[in-house]
């Protein structure tokens, strides 16, 4: 089979195309800019590549419901020129073959749940940590869902008693993406992160609040395996600070060997590098296809 794959993100697009054993023969990165702009130069990518069917995980928030008017949408985006733009509609039209569409986080764990971390496992969260915090979660091969699609990134946390920094999040004060993503390290330390490497102080708060929403995580949903990156998750000093906070909230409660024996292959970067996103993509293009035939 040959299929498409599009990583839909907020800065930048990247197109593949492959088939469904997850290999990548071509790809293109290219800025996200307007879609009057963006949209045809990834239609020339894709037009004359025969693919059967294509795979889009988007920056949102997206509507995912197939019984909405607005099904393939991206929604309340904040950039302005993405809003309300039907992303799916403008593929399918031009390019006549079905298309696999979901949250670009889902599609990251869904490439780590078929071909990465979460291989064989029942159930995989992926966390994403840069400009926003993304979250994923993948049963049984497939993305969760539900009344809309999870926003796990804004699960309300507890302020550490030192923290004055007021979050960027304009809808929540206390939400773990407005205290710990990128827009957040700077805003209360007044440097980027790669600037404050050494900055001890910098990552055990960064660890403090990431460490409670994957406590949230794994007692609520109970994954198998959880996967953390994104630009934030590249100082190598969080993941060994984010395991031990885990353990010590949990305080002992969930009583399981990989968690209490085996936290550091449980807690763990992608296996795929950085091409979970796209690989997620050509897996939502297959499950298109599989169910167009």
């Amino acid at each position: 089979m040959i299929i498409g794959g599009i990583e839909a993100g907020g800065t930048k697009m990247v197109c593949a195309i492959g088939n469904e054993k997850g290999e990548i023969h071509k790809r293109l990165t290219i800025p996200t800019e307007s879609p009057e702009v963006t949209i045809p130069a990834l239609i020339r990518f894709f037009e004359n590549e025969s693919i059967e069917a294509l795979g889009i995980g988007c920056f949102g928030p997206i509507d995912l419901n197939i019984l909405s008017p607005a099904y393939g949408s991206i929604t309340s985006s904040p950039k302005m020129a993405w809003r309300n733009f039907n992303i799916v509609k403008a593929f399918k039209e031009a390019l006549k073959i079905p298309i696999g569409f979901d949250t670009d986080v889902n599609g990251a764990a869904l490439g780590e749940a078929v071909w990465g971390a979460g291989k064989d496992c029942e159930s995989v969260i992926y966390i994403t940590i840069g400009t926003g915090v993304g979250v994923g979660v993948c049963i049984n091969g497939m993305p969760l869902h539900g009344l809309v699609h999870p926003e796990a990134g804004h699960i309300l946390v507890t302020r550490h008693h030192q923290d004055t920094y007021e979050g960027f999040c304009p809808y929540h004060d206390n939400c773990l993406e407005g205290l710990v993503a990128g827009p957040a390290i700077e805003g209360r330390w007044k440097q980027k992160g790669h600037e404050l490497a050494e900055r001890d102080e910098v990552w055990e708060l960064e660890a403090f609040y990431i460490a409670q929403a994957v406590t949230n995580y794994i007692l609520t949903l109970s994954p198998n395996k959880i996967v953390l990156w994104g630009g934030v998750m590249h100082q190598p000093q969080l993941f060994p600070a984010v395991r031990e906070k885990v353990l010590q909230n949990l305080g002992g409660y969930i009583r399981h060997e990989d968690i209490l024996k085996d936290i550091d292959n449980y807690i763990i970067p992608p296996i795929l590098g950085e091409d979970p996103g796209i690989l997620g993509a050509i897996r939502l293009g297959y499950l298109a296809l599989e169910k167009a035939l």
